[in-house]
């Protein structure tokens, strides 16, 4: 799959987050590239400071070099990273300009790429990967979508044994910031822990407890906007 490729299949539904993504695409992925909102302020962990201690994390947990980043973003940064390390990684997202854009700056996946909107059902057969992230995309989506559709495809993709990190804006109801990175304010929905955590669990997905200080549990941090998040990881029941 070429850069032509990752035009087809968008939504064409109007949608706030999508709008500024297909703005600020080459921006975003700048910021992305640079860690300007990938160090954290605050954590709950002390080995939690960065997204890159989240990508180490997974790594050890992961069963297999086989993965997913559902919502890998303007330049596929995580994307990139890992299949430099030798992993079988594939990338998804709902903006055509953010793939675009990834292409670009990484010829080497871009037939790793495919447009998609996590709304529908995952292009890929049962127990595919053996891990799969997805870092701030769910505040993106409505609720109704996220436990009908978007947390049981992870669940139903994943091996098992597989293990799932997910990261998102945790809370009630609707965030709006001014992001000083773009110039212009930005809206999430948040999450509640508890509840995401509880629909995972009825797919077969548990928490990965803390163990020896590494990193588990449901973990918080605040990025640089400020805006406070929740990531954990969970695994798949053999």
């Amino acid at each position: 799959m070429g850069p032509s490729d990752i035009r087809k299949g968008i939504r064409n539904e109007k949608d706030v987050s999508v709008s500024f993504y297909s703005s600020f695409a080459w921006k975003y992925a700048e910021v992305a590239h640079g860690f300007r909102q990938s160090v954290y302020i605050s954590s709950s962990h002390p080995r939690l400071t960065c997204d890159l201690d989240l990508l180490q994390r997974l790594k050890e947990l992961a069963p297999g070099p086989r993965g997913l980043d559902a919502g890998c973003g303007a330049g596929a940064r995580d994307v990139f990273l890992l299949w430099r390390e030798g992993y079988d990684v594939v990338g998804l997202d709902a903006v055509q300009e953010n793939l675009l854009v990834a292409a670009k700056m990484h010829p080497q996946i871009a037939d790793r790429l495919l447009l998609h909107d996590l709304r529908d059902p995952l292009p890929f057969p049962d127990e595919h990967f053996d891990f799969l992230l997805c870092n701030a995309v769910i505040q993106h989506i409505e609720p109704e979508a996220v436990y009908r559709t978007v947390l049981p495809e992870f669940a139903r993709v994943i091996k098992p044994g597989g293990v799932l990190q997910l990261m998102f804006k945790n809370g009630s109801g609707t965030l709006t910031v001014f992001d000083r990175d773009y110039g212009t304010e930005r809206s999430f929905l948040l999450y509640d822990e508890q509840q995401v955590l509880q629909c995972l669990q009825e797919h077969g997905l548990r928490l990965v407890q803390e163990e020896g200080g590494k990193l588990g549990g449901l973990l918080y941090f605040t990025d640089p906007k400020p805006t406070h998040h929740c990531v954990f990881f969970v695994r798949k029941r053999l």
